[in-house]
């Protein structure tokens, strides 16, 4: 799973309305909760192709609580735009994103907002062959980074090398794109790559079985902030006109990464249900990572820091990636989470 967005946002499902009773039904009966009165459609874009950071909602869906909440939920991948782009439009009600892309998105205009975070702590590292001999941020030195050519890569880099005492000018960058990582590496393009330990590495040191050496961010937040990535985000506005609809969808959503906490073995059955097209070995090997990791102990799920929007927000204006403070008191809530 490698940070960057592919695909085309697939067609809006229509609306599906709730079957009329018999004649002879009492038109004034409240719907149970398995059979709500109308299903409201919902759109959720994801941040990029189904994995287990979105193991909770395939878990959810497939097992029918969205639609028991009155939810007819369409899940798709990304468009080309990202999915605060298109939340923030209202195309879709719901998306997946990152902080690293909803303060600049706030700052452009986009009334988003991160209503959960699917994970506590950042999971990304920088992987390198253990050959390499890399074991902290000042190995880098005389290395080169194979990345998308982003500020943000070069910023986290160069800030983990100078707080390690070594010199960020000896570390090389090129900008590689969307490739197999670990074939670039075998052919010495590149040295090391930003990916996230609960997918890529994992898929690389434990599926198929390669020696690797990890640099894990939240090892170094003495030097660099942690942060929320991936996230779940909304519309202000539809906070503001349907946040019943933000509580139900919330509900729902908790429940399933609740599910998978205590049950991965059932939900990585559900994700490669869902999508069968994953390697069946790495999908459970996933599901078994993120289970002790979706949510820190004593803490449910979702809950986010305002400690740590403003360090992270603090982070990328002081390195100039935006160029003007965003108020992250509106930027996130935890108000939709149950209590």
């Amino acid at each position: 799973m490698k940070r960057v967005m592919l695909g085309a946002m697939l067609l809006l499902g229509a609306v599906v309305l709730a079957a009329c009773g018999d004649d002879d039904e009492d038109p004034t009966a409240t719907a149970t909760a398995s059979e709500p009165a109308e299903q409201r459609s919902v759109t959720l874009m994801l941040n990029w192709t189904p994995n287990n950071h979105h193991a909770g909602i395939y878990a959810a869906h497939r097992q029918g609580w969205y639609e028991e909440a009155g939810i007819d939920l369409e899940i798709v991948e990304p468009a080309a735009a990202g999915a605060d782009a298109v939340v923030g439009a209202g195309t879709a009600q719901f998306g997946i994103s990152q902080a690293e892309s909803l303060l600049p998105a706030r700052l452009a205009g986009a009334d988003i907002v991160s209503i959960a975070t699917l994970l506590p702590h950042n999971d990304s590292s920088l992987m390198a062959l253990a050959s390499e001999g890399i074991e902290r941020p000042r190995d880098f030195e005389g290395k080169t980074y194979g990345g998308f050519g982003g500020t943000l890569e070069r910023e986290l880099i160069d800030t983990l090398v100078a707080c390690d005492g070594g010199d960020p000018s000896l570390v090389n960058f090129v900008e590689v794109g969307n490739i197999d990582y670990l074939g670039g590496m075998d052919q010495d393009r590149f040295d090391f790559v930003w990916v996230f330990e609960g997918w890529d590495a994992l898929r690389a040191r434990e599926v198929e079985g390669i020696d690797l050496s990890s640099v894990l961010f939240i090892d170094y937040t003495d030097c660099i902030p942690d942060w929320y990535t991936p996230i779940v985000i909304t519309n202000a506005d539809l906070i503001e006109s349907d946040p019943e609809l933000v509580r139900d969808f919330l509900e729902v959503t908790t429940r399933g990464y609740e599910y998978a906490i205590a049950e991965p073995a059932e939900t990585a059955a559900l994700l490669l249900a869902a999508a069968p097209e994953l390697d069946e070995a790495l999908v459970g090997a996933s599901a078994d990572y993120h289970a002790s990791r979706y949510a820190d102990d004593g803490e449910g799920w979702g809950v986010q820091s305002g400690d740590v929007w403003e360090r992270f927000e603090e982070f990328l204006r002081e390195a100039g990636l935006i160029e003007e403070p965003v108020d992250v008191s509106e930027a996130f809530t935890n108000e939709f989470l149950p209590s």
